[in-house]
């Protein structure tokens, strides 16, 4: 079983719902990347994703692309993030999914990738605008290196192309919310729950909920019909807002306020 497997199985034998935050590599800067994911670690994370920052992220709203602008502004690399996911994994033991659009990943070789995040210890690859054929044949490339292939699915995506994205998908799903970018909102949207129910119909994988989640509120409500959510721009944000120096202890402060809630649940249940 993958790492991220053993995580949710974990969950699930303890009662228990996760918390998946996201962060933008380079974002204020690599060293901080680093102390933000082992803070992540300690606050209880069921896993990581950690994106690659590009100069087109369609799907991403204001706030990460910003982080984006920023990171590439200090020339941060694919090579420079493998890096310094290997020295984060180093000290903590959280998986991390490596998060991207596909262009900065054919630039740097898809076996070539493959390769280097087995030996850094990436524990899956999500890929937001890979085609589902090629999809299939990158998943078959990462299986062999124990390494998940995650993959999106949205309101909009026909039963047939459900089909198509899950056949090749391990690990966990990442459903979204709603269509358009990332970014926060006041609720989440009533399609998420109907698309929770169609990924349940296909597959056995965990489903985690993504885009707009950024409140206590929002996961409890998630929570009673996904296995995990989230958590983006709203963790990107605070991290741009923290003082230099205090961004990994004030990102493992807020992803806690979400952990302990589901500590505590298991804890009362026993």
């Amino acid at each position: 079983m993958s790492e991220i497997g053993k995580a949710f199985q974990g969950l699930r034998a303890s009662g228990r719902h996760g918390v998946i935050p996201y962060i933008t590599a380079g974002f204020p800067d690599l060293a901080a990347t680093e102390e933000i994911i082992v803070a992540l670690g300690q606050a209880g994370a069921t896993t990581i994703e950690v994106g690659v920052p590009f100069s087109d992220p369609m799907a991403d709203g204001p706030v990460i692309q910003r982080a984006c602008e920023h990171a590439l502004a200090q020339h941060v690399t694919l090579g420079a993030i493998l890096k310094t996911i290997a020295a984060a994994r180093r000290r903590t033991s959280v998986p991390i999914v490596l998060f991207s659009y596909l262009n900065p990943l054919l630039q740097h070789g898809l076996q070539r990738l493959a390769e280097e995040g087995a030996g850094c210890g990436i524990s899956g690859i999500l890929v937001t605008d890979l085609p589902a054929d090629l999809g299939s044949t990158f998943a078959d490339e990462l299986r062999g290196r124990d390494i998940d292939f995650i993959t999106l699915v949205a309101p909009t995506s026909t039963d047939e192309r459900l089909r198509k994205i899950l056949a090749s998908a391990s690990g966990f799903i990442y459903a979204i919310s709603r269509t358009g970018v990332t970014g926060t909102q006041e609720q989440i949207c009533r399609d998420s729950r109907i698309l929770i129910e169609r990924v349940r119909a296909a597959s056995d994988l965990p489903v985690a909920l993504g885009f707009g989640i950024s409140t206590v509120e929002h996961a409890r409500e998630a929570w009673t019909y996904c296995d995990a959510v989230v958590i983006g721009s709203a963790l990107v944000r605070l991290i741009g807002e923290s003082p230099r120096g205090a961004e990994a202890a004030r990102a493992g402060e807020f992803i806690q306020r979400f952990t302990s809630i589901q500590a505590a649940t298991a804890a009362t249940e026993k």
